[in-house]
């Protein structure tokens, strides 16, 4: 079992970009920090720092194009902030509430599951690009309060929610911009 603990953080723009920050404090790679960015015509960029990463990653989830790049990130309590040659982004978030429980993935791919997909609009279970199953055990949630995202110095206007699937993977982001602590458990 591939194991990854660390936060997904999520915005949408006015602009009809879609950015998740995938910060991993632990994974089998290390500590990392990606973004996938849905552009507004529907393009899913990977940015990765690393080609070890990068080739990881798109693996798992789906991608019209893949940079590797170096990659910034600062972070306190509640923000986070990616800087790459092209990108600047900030989200901040508030208190949130906490799921210190381990859930067993039955339970995450079940009872889980049903509340994602009807509170939230999200999975929490099912099987990546290459067949294998994933599991998002989520252990806080959080919402974005605020954020500011440029590129290549032309800012993406103002945050707003998910309103079209960004198709990463089996599971969007939730709706609302979101910051989640979680563990994702990836089969092997």
């Amino acid at each position: 079992m591939d194991i990854f603990d660390g936060r997904i953080s999520s915005c949408a723009f006015q602009s009809g970009d879609r950015i998740v920050i995938g910060d991993w404090e632990k994974s089998p790679l290390g500590a990392f920090t990606n973004i996938m960015w849905a552009q507004p015509d529907g393009t899913r960029v990977l940015l990765s720092p690393s080609q070890q990463h990068a080739d990881y990653v798109s693996e798992l989830y789906n991608f019209e194009e893949t940079r590797v790049i170096p990659i910034t990130v600062k972070r306190t309590k509640r923000s986070i902030s990616v800087s790459t040659n092209e990108f600047k982004i900030h989200l901040a978030w508030g208190r949130g509430i906490s799921l210190p429980i381990p859930r067993p993935k039955w339970f995450i791919s079940t009872v889980e599951y049903l509340f994602a997909r009807l509170l939230f609009g999200t999975r929490t279970f099912g099987h990546t690009r290459n067949g294998r199953k994933e599991w998002y055990c989520v252990k806080g949630l959080a919402w974005i309060k605020a954020a500011d995202a440029e590129y290549n110095g032309k800012s993406l206007e103002k945050m707003g929610p998910f309103c079209t699937e960004s198709c990463f993977g089996f599971s969007d982001p939730p709706k609302r911009p979101s910051s989640v602590r979680v563990k994702s458990m990836i089969a092997k």
